[in-house]
């Protein structure tokens, strides 16, 4: 049986609380920042964005005020398509160098495997390579226990500033099925036995069900490990963050603004939720992702994020923003600027100069 080279992590009779370590990571996210679009790009480039070299310059520094980055990365789509799911090293060398310039500037890095469309049960998207029989979870499974096993061993001596996160929003076939098992669970507790064989003490980053949702963190059981960090995403309300955005279907209309009471609490109930759920559970919590798409109109962006912002401040909550340079961006690459009044709601300040 395929889950017999993966097995699940020891069970403790009382599971242990947040290290030190572990704490100490998620205060260093601090204020941060998604490279978005770039790898997580079925391939870089196909999305418009790349992560190139004047993009790492703008993070990290004497004085930053960017002082995270997490990296997403679609490894699926650079693997073999069978069970040891072979990272293609070309692919693997790229991205081990973003990462280490990403270290050489001082921030902390948060290296994800994200959009593995098939794990959730999505369908693939254009440029995807789609494992064939992909009715077999259990194959594609494996290759998301596989893959991780390539990726653990080939960053095990990097910077404990490097900090791995198993998989982004897991969804869908990952969710709470109807007959009450909980997938998500146990392919992350075998995800995180297979990262301590090569890093035994490197600190994990581990989000819920239904896309990182908040909501879901009372269901989420961590493995039994002292060197975990949470993580939530937060993109409510919806219909203000997502307006316009191609991807959803029916498109949301336009012109919504924010933040009225309503939408303030839907705001705060949710971190209200995380940070109760973290505390329940022992760990530290970060926002892993939040923002609002550029076709929300600018006064009404400036105004949610300053709200997030000064909600994630009163709850002590770490955070990367969602992106920088894409249609969320906190930076124009076509000017080669900062876009001013969303940089100065989430840093304090309309100008970075790292």
């Amino acid at each position: 049986m395929w889950l017999a080279d993966y097995p699940l992590m020891d069970t403790l009779a009382t599971p242990p609380v947040a290290s030190d370590a572990a704490r100490a990571a998620a205060l260093a996210i601090g204020r941060g920042v998604n490279f978005g679009n770039m790898f997580d790009a079925p391939s870089e480039g196909a999305w418009g964005v790349r992560a190139e070299d004047r993009f790492i310059a703008l993070v990290g520094g004497s004085d930053p005020a960017i002082q995270s980055v997490r990296l997403p990365v679609r490894w699926s789509n650079h693997a073999s398509a069978d069970a040891q799911a072979t990272i293609d090293p070309v692919f693997m060398d790229r991205v081990v160098d973003v990462v280490d310039k990403l270290l050489a500037r001082g921030v902390v890095v948060v290296l994800n495997m994200h959009h593995y469309r098939q794990l959730d049960g999505d369908n693939v998207d254009d440029g995807e390579a789609a494992v064939p029989d992909s009715a077999d979870h259990a194959l594609v499974r494996r290759r998301f226990l596989a893959m991780w096993a390539q990726i653990a061993k080939r960053f095990a001596q990097h910077d404990a500033r490097l900090l791995l996160e198993p998989y982004n929003e897991p969804h869908k076939l990952l969710d709470t099925q109807s007959d009450g098992s909980r997938p998500w669970n146990d392919l992350v507790s075998r995800a995180v036995r297979v990262i301590r064989q090569t890093n035994p003490t490197r600190v994990l980053v581990i989000g819920p069900t239904h896309w990182n949702s908040a909501n879901d963190l009372a269901q989420l059981e961590l493995p039994h490990d002292p060197n975990l960090v949470l993580t939530v995403h937060s993109y409510e309300p919806f219909t203000f963050t997502h307006q316009g955005a191609e991807w959803i279907s029916p498109k949301l209309p336009t012109g919504v603004t924010c933040c009225d009471a309503a939408q303030t609490r839907t705001i705060t109930q949710l971190l209200d939720k995380a940070q109760t759920q973290a505390t329940l559970k022992g760990y530290p919590v970060f926002v892993g992702e939040f923002g609002a798409y550029s076709t929300a109109p600018l006064a009404a962006r400036v105004n949610y994020l300053s709200t997030m912002r000064q909600q994630m401040a009163q709850r002590g909550m770490p955070w990367t923003y969602w992106e920088l340079a894409a249609g969320f961006g906190v930076y124009d690459p076509v000017q080669n600027q900062f876009r001013p009044e969303i940089t100065q709601a989430l840093y304090g300040t309309s100008a970075l100069n790292p």
